[in-house]
C-alpha cells in the first residue's frame, strides 16, 4: 500500500460532522476521559516498576517515553474507531512507517538493545577493568549505543553495544578483592626453591599497594628445560593493577642478585668428545 496523503486523506475524511451525533460525541469524550485516566495510572506504575529496577536507571527515560507515546496511539486509534472511522487504512500506515523507520535505524536500535541487555546483566560496570574481542581496558561509561573503554596507553575506545552484548567479556575486577597480579619469575635449577622465595617474598613485601587478603602465593608452576618458573600471585585495587605488576617484575632481579639467584635464559650445553 503507498504511503502518500490520500491514505491520511481517506481517514480523517471520513469525519463528517453531519453524521455526529449527541450519543456519538457523548461516548467519544467518554472514551477520552477513561483512556486518559487509565494512561496516568499506567504511567504510574511504570514509574513505580522502573523504580524498583535500579539497574534500568539509564534506560528509564527512554523507556518512560516509549509506553506514554504507545498509549496514546493505542487512545487516538480507539477514539477514531469510536467515530465510526475505518482506521484500517491509518494501521496499515503506520506499519509501513514503522517498518520504514526501523530499517533506516536497524543499527541504532541494534545498539540499543545490545544496551539494555548490558544495563540488565550488568556484566561489568564503569571501573571495572575487562576484556572483550581482543580490546582491553577500564569502562569509563556505558551508554545506550555505545560502550567508552579507557585503554592502558590512554586510548579512548568506543565499542557498539551490539558487538559488546556479543562479545565473550573478561571482567578482571573484583570489587570485594580488587584484582589479582599474576607474574612468572624464572630461576636456575641450582637456586634452592626456599630462596627464590624467600627473594621473591622481599619484593612482595615491599611492595605497599599489595593487599595483605588474600595472602600472596608463591608457588613452582613448571619445570622448562633451562629454569624453573615460580607464579607470584598477589591482589591490589584495579588502578594499581600495572604499578604493582611492573614493581614485581623490576624488583625480582635486584633481589634475585642479592640472594644469589641467577635468572637464566634458553641456552644450549654442547659437550664435545675428546676422542
Amino acid at each position: 500500500m503507498p504511503v502518500d496523503e490520500s491514505t491520511v486523506q481517506e481517514v480523517f475524511g471520513a469525519l463528517d460532522p453531519s453524521k455526529l451525533s449527541f450519543e456519538l460525541l457523548f461516548r467519544t469524550i467518554f472514551i477520552f476521559a477513561i483512556g486518559f485516566l487509565v494512561i496516568r495510572l499506567l504511567m504510574k506504575a511504570v514509574d513505580r516498576l522502573l523504580d524498583r529496577h535500579k539497574d534500568l536507571f539509564g534506560l528509564h527515560k527512554q523507556l518512560r517515553s516509549l509506553v506514554r507515546v504507545s498509549l496514546w496511539v493505542l487512545l487516538i486509534l480507539t477514539l477514531l474507531g469510536s467515530l465510526e472511522v475505518d482506521i484500517a487504512p491509518l494501521i496499515a500506515l503506520l506499519s509501513v512507517a514503522g517498518l520504514a523507520v526501523s530499517l533506516a535505524l536497524q543499527n541504532t536500535l541494534t545498539n540499543l538493545a545490545g544496551g539494555m541487555t548490558i544495563l540488565a546483566a550488568k556484566p561489568f560496570q564503569p571501573g571495572d577493568y575487562i576484556q572483550a574481542d581482543g580490546m582491553e581496558g577500564t569502562v569509563e561509561s556505558i551508554g545506550l549505543s555505545y560502550t567508552r573503554l579507557l585503554s592502558f596507553d590512554g586510548k579512548h575506545i568506543s565499542v557498539p553495544n551490539s558487538q559488546m552484548s556479543a562479545a565473550k567479556i573478561v571482567n578482571f575486577t573484583n570489587h570485594e578483592e580488587g584484582r589479582r597480579v599474576d607474574v612468572t619469575l624464572s630461576a636456575s635449577y641450582e637456586a634452592p626453591a626456599q630462596t627464590v622465595k624467600q627473594a621473591i617474598q622481599e619484593v612482595v613485601d615491599s611492595i605497599p599497594q599489595i593487599k595483605p587478603e588474600p595472602a600472596p602465593a608463591i608457588r613452582v608452576s613448571a619445570y622448562q628445560s633451562s629454569a624453573i618458573d615460580y607464579v607470584v600471585r598477589v591482589w591490589t585495587d584495579s588502578d594499581d593493577y600495572w604499578t604493582v605488576y611492573y614493581a614485581l617484575l623490576e624488583g625480582a632481579r635486584d633481589s634475585f642478585e642479592k640472594y644469589g639467584v641467577e635468572m637464566t635464559y634458553n641456552h644450549l650445553n654442547v659437550h664435545l668428545d675428546p676422542r
